[in-house]
């Protein structure tokens, strides 16, 4: 079992499929830290584990059937160029649940993983 830094901060996921969804997380700079497929795997991108839990996992085991549903609560990743990174997703086969939206603080775009499970892409304003 690989140990978890105190610094970092754990998010869990409830996926379909563990292996899409480690690959689908890879493409966005998360690095595999454990896999036990199909159950269970989690992915690293610098202080932020996500916890990648499948059907047969404790955690989703423990997750009340009407809280399994993804909602409206996402990861928010910064990206130092937006546009470059909406492409090279885009040339992966990736495709965008908004159009990008500007505001004050910055811009930013919403994508799905394989579960549904929301992720912003976010540029701070300049």
């Amino acid at each position: 079992m690989t140990e978890v830094d105190d610094n970092m901060a754990s998010v869990r996921y409830i996926v379909d499929d563990v292996q899409a969804a480690i690959d689908f997380h890879t493409h966005l700079g998360f690095t595999l830290r454990t896999a036990h497929l199909p159950a269970f795997a989690d992915v690293t991108r610098g202080p932020l584990r996500l916890l990648l839990s499948g059907s047969a996992s404790s955690g989703a085991r423990a997750t009340p059937s009407d809280a399994a549903t993804p909602g409206r609560n996402r990861i928010h990743l910064t990206v130092d160029d937006l546009d470059a990174e909406i492409e090279r997703l885009r040339s992966a086969g990736l495709s965008f649940r908004s159009d990008v939206v500007a505001g004050p603080g910055g811009r930013q775009i919403l994508f799905a993983d394989p579960a549904g499970n929301l992720i912003e892409l976010f540029t701070p304003a300049r």
